[in-house]
């Protein structure tokens, strides 16, 4: 536990990190599910299926968040490591902590899903078991010129479409379709299982592009550029990826968030590297910066708030509040829909007081 460095933030990655943060706080309370129910049937609807993962080829809003996440966490690396640069660290001494902290984020993603009703669960498709690899690979290639780690991560994204397409394993070999893909013949071999719900342990290999695009935006963003020119190419960046991965999903590769293909990583950084630019802007260049530590007081804690709401809240904590705020307003006659809309908030005011708490108390759990 640590107090994080105030001097030189980035405001604009801390608010950003927030709002990914809340948006997944929101959801363990089931608010989505309330509000989706609410409004079903009319134009509303559309809007909050959008907090909902695409069944399979398409892409919405929520389809975003792992792919913001793990682009976050490599621009965050960046500046840690340009900061131990500064310093004086040996490479070395960079690795072995990176390397440790990959470890850290490994456990605790296995742990996530490992206790099950029915018992002990070896899976690897939490977003910390794949974040850790991706932040492995993005440290490795971090001291690389920036043409040359997107030369990389392009690279990846190739890889992933051979293994897909040509490995033609029996029973496995349709590179596009649910449960007969590369990926899942992946998982049989990694874990003896494959998920019910399309999810495949190797989207860490493609989805590693997003952490190294993520350095390399940390690493423009530190540059002495202009703060115009940096802009200038986070916007140019996110239009080009943007249009090659919607170009790719009505030609030759479908948009598949749970089997990353290369055409939903291209898109999905796209937005990923738009989102950033407009938050630099908005709250780096132009100051606009009342009112963030709403967001930044969770965002700070992102580790802590995400094992929180995945272990203790999933398993005890949302059950038992519930039973408390449900118990009551059923004296009031509240309406059973309305009802599960109260709790929902009521849960997600525990959670960010929580983060408040450990805010106020200068304690920041990091890996």
């Amino acid at each position: 536990m640590t107090s994080p460095q105030t001097n030189n933030r980035l405001l604009s990655l801390d608010f950003m990190r927030g709002l990914i943060m809340i948006l997944l706080v929101l959801e363990s309370t089931r608010l989505y599910e309330h509000l989706f129910e609410a409004t079903e049937g009319t134009v509303l609807s559309y809007f909050f299926i959008q907090f909902f993962h695409h069944p399979w080829n398409g892409l919405r809003f929520w389809d975003l968040v792992q792919p913001g996440f793990m682009f976050m966490a490599g621009t965050a690396l960046a500046y840690s490591l340009h900061r131990q640069q500064e310093q004086g660290m040996a490479w070395a001494e960079s690795f072995t902590k990176t390397l440790k902290r990959s470890a850290w984020l490994f456990f605790w993603g296995v742990l996530d899903y490992a206790v099950r009703p029915d018992g002990l669960s070896f899976e690897l498709w939490d977003v910390l078991t794949q974040l850790s690899f991706t932040t492995l690979v993005a440290f490795l290639v971090f001291r690389w010129s920036m043409t040359s780690q997107v030369v990389f991560s392009v690279g990846l994204l190739v890889l992933t479409e051979i293994l897909y397409r040509f490995t033609n394993i029996p029973g496995f070999s349709e590179p596009f379709t649910d449960q007969h893909n590369f990926g899942n013949y992946m998982d049989l071999v990694l874990m003896n299982k494959i998920n019910d719900g399309g999810w495949v342990a190797i989207n860490c290999l493609p989805t590693a592009a997003h952490t190294i695009w993520g350095t390399v935006a940390g690493k423009l963003l530190l540059s002495d550029k202009v703060e115009r020119e940096k802009l200038k190419w986070l916007i140019v960046a996110g239009v080009v990826f943007l249009v090659v991965g919607y170009a790719m999903d009505v030609t030759i590769t479908p948009i598949i968030k749970r089997i990353a293909t290369s055409s939903f990583v291209l898109a999905s950084g796209g937005w990923c590297l738009l989102a950033l630019a407009l938050f630099y802007w908005w709250i780096d260049i132009k100051k606009h910066r009342n009112n963030l530590q709403f967001f930044t007081v969770v965002g700070m804690n992102s580790l802590f708030i995400y094992l929180f709401i995945e272990i203790v809240a999933a398993r005890w904590f949302n059950g038992y509040i519930s039973a408390i705020t449900n118990g009551l307003m059923q004296f009031l006659s509240v309406p059973l829909l309305l009802m599960g809309i109260v709790t929902s908030l009521v849960l997600f005011a525990l959670d960010w007081g929580l983060c408040y708490f450990l805010y106020k108390k200068k304690i920041f759990f990091k890996v």
